[in-house]
Protein backbone atom coordinates (compact mmCIF):
# COMPACT_ATOMS: atom_id res chain seq x y z
CA UNK A 1 0.00 0.00 0.00
CA UNK A 2 1.43 3.68 -0.69
CA UNK A 3 -1.20 5.08 1.79
CA UNK A 4 0.37 7.31 4.60
CA UNK A 5 -0.67 4.52 7.23
CA UNK A 6 1.12 1.76 4.66
CA UNK A 7 4.09 4.35 4.83
CA UNK A 8 4.32 4.07 8.73
CA UNK A 9 4.36 0.21 8.66
CA UNK A 10 6.74 -0.03 5.99
CA UNK A 11 10.04 -1.81 7.65
CA UNK A 12 12.39 0.29 5.43
CA UNK A 13 15.15 1.83 8.25
CA UNK A 14 18.09 3.82 8.11
CA UNK A 15 20.55 0.90 7.40
CA UNK A 16 18.33 -0.42 4.50
CA UNK A 17 18.40 3.38 2.91
CA UNK A 18 22.67 3.53 3.43
CA UNK A 19 22.67 0.25 1.63
CA UNK A 20 19.97 1.52 -1.10
CA UNK A 21 22.56 4.71 -1.41
CA UNK A 22 25.49 2.51 -1.63
CA UNK A 23 24.58 0.44 -3.89
CA UNK A 24 22.98 3.22 -6.35
CA UNK A 25 26.25 5.04 -6.06
CA UNK A 26 28.24 1.41 -7.12
CA UNK A 27 26.03 0.89 -9.60
CA UNK A 28 27.46 3.43 -11.82
CA UNK A 29 30.93 3.65 -10.92
CA UNK A 30 31.43 5.73 -14.22
CA UNK A 31 28.89 8.45 -13.33
CA UNK A 32 29.72 8.73 -9.54
CA UNK A 33 33.26 8.98 -10.43
CA UNK A 34 32.69 11.97 -12.63
CA UNK A 35 29.94 13.83 -9.87
CA UNK A 36 32.60 13.47 -7.03
CA UNK A 37 34.95 14.59 -9.02
CA UNK A 38 33.45 18.50 -9.16
CA UNK A 39 33.97 18.07 -5.47
CA UNK A 40 37.18 16.51 -5.62
CA UNK A 41 38.11 19.79 -7.47
CA UNK A 42 37.23 21.79 -5.12
CA UNK A 43 37.74 20.76 -2.10
CA UNK A 44 41.65 20.07 -3.58
CA UNK A 45 41.18 23.72 -4.53
CA UNK A 46 39.88 24.95 -1.25
CA UNK A 47 42.14 23.09 0.60
CA UNK A 48 45.46 23.74 -1.45
CA UNK A 49 44.28 27.81 -1.71
CA UNK A 50 44.31 28.12 2.10
CA UNK A 51 47.01 25.60 2.85
CA UNK A 52 49.34 28.02 0.19
CA UNK A 53 47.57 31.16 1.56
CA UNK A 54 48.91 30.23 5.13
CA UNK A 55 52.40 28.92 3.66
CA UNK A 56 52.83 31.69 1.62
CA UNK A 57 52.01 34.34 4.66
CA UNK A 58 54.21 32.81 6.42
CA UNK A 59 56.98 33.08 3.90
CA UNK A 60 56.14 36.52 3.77
CA UNK A 61 56.30 37.03 7.44
CA UNK A 62 59.18 35.41 7.66
CA UNK A 63 61.47 37.16 5.18
CA UNK A 64 59.44 40.50 6.88
CA UNK A 65 60.92 39.35 10.18
CA UNK A 66 64.30 38.09 8.63
CA UNK A 67 65.02 42.00 8.34
CA UNK A 68 63.16 43.89 10.61
CA UNK A 69 63.21 42.07 13.95
CA UNK A 70 66.74 41.68 13.62
CA UNK A 71 68.16 45.02 13.56
CA UNK A 72 69.55 46.93 16.99
CA UNK A 73 71.59 49.90 16.43
CA UNK A 74 73.57 51.87 19.18
CA UNK A 75 74.41 55.24 19.80
CA UNK A 76 75.73 57.36 22.54
CA UNK A 77 73.18 59.31 24.57
CA UNK A 78 72.70 63.43 24.01
CA UNK A 79 71.73 65.94 26.13
CA UNK A 80 71.81 69.69 26.27
CA UNK A 81 73.23 69.38 22.72
CA UNK A 82 76.18 66.87 24.47
CA UNK A 83 77.07 63.67 23.82
CA UNK A 84 77.13 61.75 27.67
CA UNK A 85 77.99 57.99 26.33
CA UNK A 86 80.96 57.14 24.02
CA UNK A 87 81.36 53.66 22.16
CA UNK A 88 84.26 52.21 22.34
CA UNK A 89 86.82 51.06 18.72
CA UNK A 90 86.64 47.61 19.40
CA UNK A 91 82.71 47.37 19.44
CA UNK A 92 82.59 44.90 16.47
CA UNK A 93 84.85 42.74 18.38
CA UNK A 94 83.34 42.87 21.60
CA UNK A 95 79.74 42.37 20.03
CA UNK A 96 80.65 39.18 18.10
CA UNK A 97 81.01 37.62 21.33
CA UNK A 98 77.57 37.79 22.23
CA UNK A 99 74.96 34.10 21.39
CA UNK A 100 72.74 36.02 18.96
CA UNK A 101 74.94 38.36 16.99
CA UNK A 102 75.51 37.21 13.48
CA UNK A 103 77.12 40.39 12.32
CA UNK A 104 78.13 43.98 14.06
CA UNK A 105 79.79 47.19 12.93
CA UNK A 106 80.44 50.78 13.61
CA UNK A 107 79.00 53.59 11.14
CA UNK A 108 80.56 57.13 11.58
CA UNK A 109 79.70 60.14 9.10
CA UNK A 110 83.17 62.02 8.93
CA UNK A 111 83.78 65.43 9.13
CA UNK A 112 85.71 66.14 6.47
CA UNK A 113 85.35 69.89 6.23
CA UNK A 114 82.89 70.77 3.31
CA UNK A 115 85.59 68.53 0.97
CA UNK A 116 83.81 67.57 -2.24
CA UNK A 117 84.19 64.75 -3.96
CA UNK A 118 85.40 64.20 -7.55
CA UNK A 119 87.23 61.28 -9.68
CA UNK A 120 89.61 63.23 -11.75
CA UNK A 121 92.78 64.37 -10.25
CA UNK A 122 93.03 68.19 -11.03
CA UNK A 123 90.75 70.50 -9.34
CA UNK A 124 89.26 72.59 -11.51
CA UNK A 125 87.14 75.48 -10.21
CA UNK A 126 85.21 75.22 -13.51
CA UNK A 127 84.82 71.74 -13.35
CA UNK A 128 80.88 70.61 -12.82
CA UNK A 129 82.54 66.91 -11.99
CA UNK A 130 82.56 67.28 -7.91
CA UNK A 131 79.88 66.81 -5.86
CA UNK A 132 79.03 66.89 -1.54
CA UNK A 133 78.99 63.04 -0.80
CA UNK A 134 78.59 61.98 2.64
CA UNK A 135 81.99 60.21 3.72
CA UNK A 136 81.14 57.43 6.44
CA UNK A 137 84.28 55.49 8.50
CA UNK A 138 82.82 51.80 8.88
CA UNK A 139 84.33 48.71 9.64
CA UNK A 140 84.25 45.43 8.07
CA UNK A 141 81.80 43.83 9.99
CA UNK A 142 79.38 46.72 9.25
CA UNK A 143 78.92 45.98 5.17
CA UNK A 144 77.19 42.24 6.50
CA UNK A 145 75.28 44.63 9.57
CA UNK A 146 73.94 46.26 7.07
CA UNK A 147 73.23 43.09 4.88
CA UNK A 148 75.24 45.02 2.11
CA UNK A 149 74.71 43.42 -1.38
CA UNK A 150 77.85 43.79 -3.65
CA UNK A 151 77.57 44.50 -7.48
CA UNK A 152 81.25 44.87 -8.15
CA UNK A 153 84.33 44.48 -6.81
CA UNK A 154 84.44 43.80 -2.81
CA UNK A 155 84.47 44.84 0.34
CA UNK A 156 87.71 46.11 2.50
CA UNK A 157 88.47 43.87 5.43
CA UNK A 158 90.76 44.32 8.67
CA UNK A 159 93.87 44.30 6.28
CA UNK A 160 92.78 47.77 4.55
CA UNK A 161 92.31 49.00 8.05
CA UNK A 162 95.02 51.83 7.52
CA UNK A 163 94.52 51.84 3.41
CA UNK A 164 93.16 54.96 1.55
CA UNK A 165 90.62 52.69 0.02
CA UNK A 166 86.81 53.37 -0.76
CA UNK A 167 83.73 51.74 -1.41
CA UNK A 168 80.69 53.26 -3.36
CA UNK A 169 77.18 53.13 -2.74
CA UNK A 170 75.33 53.50 -6.24
CA UNK A 171 74.21 56.58 -5.72
CA UNK A 172 78.05 57.58 -5.55
CA UNK A 173 79.66 55.99 -8.18
CA UNK A 174 76.84 57.20 -10.30
CA UNK A 175 77.52 60.48 -9.91
CA UNK A 176 81.29 59.80 -9.99
CA UNK A 177 80.71 57.79 -13.24
CA UNK A 178 82.59 54.96 -12.28
CA UNK A 179 81.04 51.66 -13.31
CA UNK A 180 83.61 49.01 -12.74
CA UNK A 181 86.63 48.75 -11.03
CA UNK A 182 89.10 46.53 -12.58
CA UNK A 183 91.33 49.10 -13.47
CA UNK A 184 91.70 50.08 -9.96
CA UNK A 185 90.08 53.38 -10.23
CA UNK A 186 90.59 56.21 -7.65
CA UNK A 187 88.66 59.14 -6.39
CA UNK A 188 89.43 62.03 -4.50
CA UNK A 189 88.07 63.73 -1.82
CA UNK A 190 89.84 67.22 -1.23
CA UNK A 191 93.15 66.42 -1.54
CA UNK A 192 92.90 62.83 -0.30
CA UNK A 193 93.05 60.13 -3.01
CA UNK A 194 91.07 56.89 -2.46
CA UNK A 195 91.34 53.39 -4.38
CA UNK A 196 87.64 52.17 -5.08
CA UNK A 197 87.64 48.74 -4.04
CA UNK A 198 84.05 48.09 -5.17
CA UNK A 199 80.48 49.42 -5.74
CA UNK A 200 77.38 48.46 -3.54
CA UNK A 201 74.11 47.53 -5.19
CA UNK A 202 72.20 47.84 -2.64
CA UNK A 203 71.87 47.18 1.57
CA UNK A 204 69.15 45.78 3.68
CA UNK A 205 69.19 48.90 6.29
CA UNK A 206 71.05 52.27 6.80
CA UNK A 207 69.87 53.99 3.19
CA UNK A 208 72.15 56.50 3.43
CA UNK A 209 74.82 54.34 2.60
CA UNK A 210 73.80 54.32 -0.96
CA UNK A 211 74.64 57.62 -1.79
CA UNK A 212 77.95 58.06 0.49
CA UNK A 213 81.50 57.13 0.21
CA UNK A 214 82.68 54.45 2.68
CA UNK A 215 86.75 54.77 3.90
CA UNK A 216 88.00 52.20 6.51
CA UNK A 217 87.66 53.54 9.98
CA UNK A 218 91.69 53.02 11.00
CA UNK A 219 92.39 55.60 8.45
CA UNK A 220 89.61 57.78 9.26
CA UNK A 221 91.02 58.20 12.56
CA UNK A 222 94.34 59.18 11.84
CA UNK A 223 93.59 61.02 9.17
CA UNK A 224 89.69 62.89 9.62
CA UNK A 225 90.74 62.17 14.23
CA UNK A 226 87.40 60.91 14.66
CA UNK A 227 87.39 60.55 18.61
CA UNK A 228 85.22 57.71 18.70
CA UNK A 229 82.09 55.45 16.69
CA UNK A 230 78.95 57.30 15.51
CA UNK A 231 76.74 54.64 16.13
CA UNK A 232 77.36 50.64 16.06
CA UNK A 233 74.82 48.19 13.37
CA UNK A 234 74.04 45.24 14.75
CA UNK A 235 72.23 42.27 12.83
CA UNK A 236 71.03 39.45 15.34
CA UNK A 237 69.61 35.94 15.02
CA UNK A 238 65.98 35.98 14.50
CA UNK A 239 64.47 36.05 18.39
CA UNK A 240 67.72 37.24 19.45
CA UNK A 241 67.07 41.25 18.72
CA UNK A 242 64.90 41.93 22.37
CA UNK A 243 68.04 39.32 24.33
CA UNK A 244 71.11 41.29 22.28
CA UNK A 245 69.54 45.06 23.07
CA UNK A 246 69.95 44.16 26.56
CA UNK A 247 73.58 42.66 26.38
CA UNK A 248 74.72 44.99 24.16
CA UNK A 249 74.53 48.62 26.12
CA UNK A 250 76.67 46.15 29.05
CA UNK A 251 78.96 45.01 26.27
CA UNK A 252 80.18 48.27 25.03
CA UNK A 253 80.03 50.22 28.51
CA UNK A 254 80.56 47.79 31.31
CA UNK A 255 81.00 50.76 33.81
CA UNK A 256 77.85 52.75 32.70
CA UNK A 257 75.58 50.95 29.89
CA UNK A 258 73.04 53.71 30.76
CA UNK A 259 74.68 56.70 28.59
CA UNK A 260 74.07 53.95 25.34
CA UNK A 261 70.97 54.26 23.68
CA UNK A 262 70.22 50.79 22.04
CA UNK A 263 67.04 50.65 20.04
CA UNK A 264 65.32 47.81 17.80
CA UNK A 265 62.21 48.05 15.58
CA UNK A 266 59.00 47.57 17.71
CA UNK A 267 57.50 44.08 16.52
CA UNK A 268 54.98 45.32 13.38
CA UNK A 269 52.22 42.67 14.63
CA UNK A 270 49.40 44.72 13.17
CA UNK A 271 51.09 44.81 9.47
CA UNK A 272 51.93 41.11 9.58
CA UNK A 273 48.32 40.24 11.15
CA UNK A 274 46.71 42.43 8.15
CA UNK A 275 49.29 40.72 5.17
CA UNK A 276 47.98 37.18 6.56
CA UNK A 277 44.34 38.19 6.29
CA UNK A 278 44.51 39.85 3.47
CA UNK A 279 45.87 36.59 1.50
CA UNK A 280 43.48 34.20 3.50
CA UNK A 281 40.63 36.66 2.19
CA UNK A 282 41.46 36.19 -1.57
CA UNK A 283 42.63 32.58 -1.74
CA UNK A 284 39.24 31.80 0.77
CA UNK A 285 37.38 33.37 -2.17
CA UNK A 286 38.91 31.23 -4.54
CA UNK A 287 38.26 28.17 -2.88
CA UNK A 288 34.99 29.09 -1.96
CA UNK A 289 34.53 29.46 -5.85
CA UNK A 290 36.04 26.02 -6.93
CA UNK A 291 33.24 24.47 -4.06
CA UNK A 292 30.35 26.17 -5.90
CA UNK A 293 31.22 24.79 -9.00
CA UNK A 294 31.61 21.43 -7.48
CA UNK A 295 28.05 21.77 -5.89
CA UNK A 296 26.52 22.66 -9.07
CA UNK A 297 28.13 19.66 -10.67
CA UNK A 298 26.50 17.59 -7.97
CA UNK A 299 23.65 18.58 -7.92
CA UNK A 300 23.09 19.11 -12.22
CA UNK A 301 23.98 14.90 -11.97
CA UNK A 302 21.81 13.81 -9.23
CA UNK A 303 19.13 15.46 -10.79
CA UNK A 304 19.83 14.01 -14.21
CA UNK A 305 19.84 10.42 -11.84
CA UNK A 306 16.60 11.07 -10.28
CA UNK A 307 15.23 11.25 -14.18
CA UNK A 308 16.83 8.40 -15.33
CA UNK A 309 15.96 6.69 -12.46
CA UNK A 310 11.99 7.28 -12.56
CA UNK A 311 11.18 3.49 -13.00
CA UNK A 312 12.97 2.43 -10.25
CA UNK A 313 11.76 5.38 -8.20
CA UNK A 314 7.95 3.80 -9.44
CA UNK A 315 8.66 0.74 -8.52
CA UNK A 316 10.03 1.50 -4.58
CA UNK A 317 6.90 3.57 -3.63
CA UNK A 318 4.64 0.74 -5.63
CA UNK A 319 5.83 -1.81 -2.95
CA UNK A 320 5.42 0.48 0.09
CA UNK A 321 8.92 2.79 0.20
CA UNK A 322 7.45 6.11 1.70
CA UNK A 323 8.36 9.44 0.05
CA UNK A 324 10.95 10.18 3.11
CA UNK A 325 12.74 6.74 2.41
CA UNK A 326 13.31 7.92 -1.58
CA UNK A 327 14.28 11.32 -0.48
CA UNK A 328 16.58 10.08 2.11
CA UNK A 329 18.15 7.90 -0.64
CA UNK A 330 19.10 10.61 -2.99
CA UNK A 331 19.79 12.63 -0.34
CA UNK A 332 22.43 9.91 1.65
CA UNK A 333 23.80 9.33 -2.22
CA UNK A 334 24.99 12.76 -2.86
CA UNK A 335 26.31 12.91 1.13
CA UNK A 336 28.43 10.12 0.06
CA UNK A 337 29.52 11.43 -3.05
CA UNK A 338 30.40 14.86 -1.53
CA UNK A 339 32.40 13.09 1.19
CA UNK A 340 33.91 10.96 -0.91
CA UNK A 341 35.25 13.85 -3.01
CA UNK A 342 36.32 15.59 -0.10
CA UNK A 343 38.55 13.22 1.26
CA UNK A 344 39.60 12.66 -2.12
CA UNK A 345 40.43 16.06 -2.48
CA UNK A 346 41.72 17.08 0.79
CA UNK A 347 44.37 14.31 0.07
CA UNK A 348 45.27 16.11 -3.58
CA UNK A 349 45.52 19.45 -1.82
CA UNK A 350 47.55 18.61 0.97
CA UNK A 351 50.16 16.99 -1.81
CA UNK A 352 50.11 20.59 -3.88
CA UNK A 353 50.40 22.57 -0.61
CA UNK A 354 53.94 19.97 -0.11
CA UNK A 355 55.40 20.44 -3.88
CA UNK A 356 54.58 23.90 -4.13
CA UNK A 357 56.23 24.22 -1.19
CA UNK A 358 59.43 21.78 -1.90
CA UNK A 359 59.70 23.58 -5.10
CA UNK A 360 59.71 27.31 -3.93
CA UNK A 361 61.99 26.30 -0.96
CA UNK A 362 59.36 27.11 1.39
CA UNK A 363 58.11 25.61 4.60
CA UNK A 364 54.89 24.11 4.10
CA UNK A 365 52.16 25.38 6.69
CA UNK A 366 49.44 22.45 7.01
CA UNK A 367 46.29 23.33 9.07
CA UNK A 368 45.02 19.96 10.44
CA UNK A 369 41.37 21.14 10.79
CA UNK A 370 41.42 22.32 7.36
CA UNK A 371 42.54 19.00 6.47
CA UNK A 372 39.77 16.88 8.47
CA UNK A 373 36.86 19.35 7.84
CA UNK A 374 37.20 18.96 4.07
CA UNK A 375 35.72 15.90 4.30
CA UNK A 376 33.01 17.09 5.92
CA UNK A 377 32.80 20.27 3.70
CA UNK A 378 32.70 17.84 0.98
CA UNK A 379 29.87 16.21 2.48
CA UNK A 380 27.60 19.21 3.38
CA UNK A 381 27.77 20.15 -0.04
CA UNK A 382 26.79 16.63 -1.33
CA UNK A 383 24.29 17.28 1.44
CA UNK A 384 22.63 20.65 0.01
CA UNK A 385 23.38 19.63 -3.41
CA UNK A 386 21.07 16.56 -3.72
CA UNK A 387 18.24 18.32 -1.49
CA UNK A 388 16.57 19.50 -4.65
CA UNK A 389 17.19 16.31 -6.69
CA UNK A 390 15.94 13.91 -3.25
CA UNK A 391 12.76 16.37 -3.52
CA UNK A 392 11.96 16.30 -6.80
CA UNK A 393 12.10 12.42 -6.62
CA UNK A 394 9.86 12.18 -3.46
CA UNK A 395 7.07 13.92 -5.17
CA UNK A 396 7.39 11.78 -8.26
CA UNK A 397 4.19 9.72 -8.38
CA UNK A 398 4.36 5.95 -8.38
CA UNK A 399 1.62 5.12 -10.69
CA UNK A 400 3.14 8.32 -13.77
CA UNK A 401 6.83 7.10 -12.54
CA UNK A 402 5.64 3.10 -14.05
CA UNK A 403 3.86 4.28 -16.83
CA UNK A 404 6.70 6.95 -17.73
CA UNK A 405 9.44 5.11 -16.37
CA UNK A 406 12.28 3.32 -17.91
Amino acid sequence: MTTDRGVERSRLGPRDIVSEALSGVLARPGRAALTAAGTVLGVAALVATLGLARTAGNQIVTRFDELTATDVTVEPKEANGRTLGRLPWNAEERLARLNGVRAAGTITEVDDDGALTRSVPVNDPEDSDEFDLTVYAVSPGAFDAVRANVATGRVFDSSHDNLPVAVLGPGAAEDLRITRVSQQPAIFIGDETFVVLGILDDVGRRAELLNAVMIPEGFARERYGLASPGSVQIDTAVGAAELISEQAGIALSPNDPELLDVSMPVEPKAVKAKVEEDINALFLLLGGVSLLVGALGIANVTLVSVLERVGEIGLRRAVGAARRHVAGQFLVESTLLGFLGGVIGASIGLVVIVGVSVAKDWVPVLDVRIALGAPVAGALVGLVSGVYPSLRAAFIEPVEALRGGT
